[in-house]
């Protein structure tokens, strides 16, 4: 994406209203109030967050996001930001993970290293709130300029998605498919998989025994 269309981006979504799933996911956590944001964006998940208590951590792969985020939270000690990508972010413990249409943008060929961080990151009990692009999305199809957007797209099936939750307590899983205008004003057909899930205890303890064996 252009610099323009990423500013327009921000702009658009800056003060979108928080999703249910996020909502409910900061209701289920129990452990200490530490949150990762992957993908924070313009920082309207991080405004959420902090209403409620957490201390954010929070990253993005563009410049920008992190330029805005650092002027809208500036003097909070209580947000943590970085410039990272998915596979360059060195994942602090927490007790909830937000990816909410991040992950979408991770390479395939490193979500399953991505994924384990993401995994071992979690507290025990910790929750996993995000979303998951499915096939019939327009960013899945052959007619999207990957070249012109973001040349990476992760797209996945229903199968896969939950294959993927295996390790956790599904809370919460919703199929969305509708249409519309996109923040840039383009047409676009949304087909996401929303997950609310929660680390089981076994996977927890195992995932911290291999924390201890590093």
């Amino acid at each position: 994406m252009s610099s323009r269309e990423i500013s327009e981006y921000f702009d658009a979504t800056e003060s979108r209203d928080t999703r249910d799933d996020l909502k409910h996911g900061v209701e289920l956590v129990e452990g200490p109030r530490i949150a990762i944001d992957c993908g924070c964006g313009a920082g309207s998940d991080i405004a959420f967050l902090r209403a409620n208590g957490f201390f954010v951590h929070a990253f993005d792969v563009e410049l920008e996001a992190i330029t805005r985020c650092g002027r809208r939270f500036s003097g909070d000690g209580n947000v943590r930001l970085s410039q990272d990508s998915f596979s360059s972010y060195d994942y602090p413990r927490a007790s909830l993970i937000v990816a909410d249409a991040s992950l979408f943008f991770c390479p395939e060929d490193e979500f399953s290293d991505v994924w384990n961080k993401i995994n071992e990151a979690l507290l025990p009990g910790g929750v996993f709130v995000g979303s998951f692009l499915g096939p019939e999305d327009t960013m899945a199809g052959t007619g999207f300029d990957r070249e012109a957007f973001w040349p990476n797209v992760l797209v996945a099936s229903e199968y896969k998605v939950k294959e993927w939750l295996k390790p956790f307590e599904v809370v919460s899983f919703i199929e969305h498919r509708k249409s519309g205008a996109a923040p840039g004003g383009s047409h676009h057909r949304w087909h996401i998989y929303s997950v609310v899930a929660r680390k089981e205890f076994n996977n927890a303890i195992q995932a911290t025994a291999n924390a201890s064996a590093d």
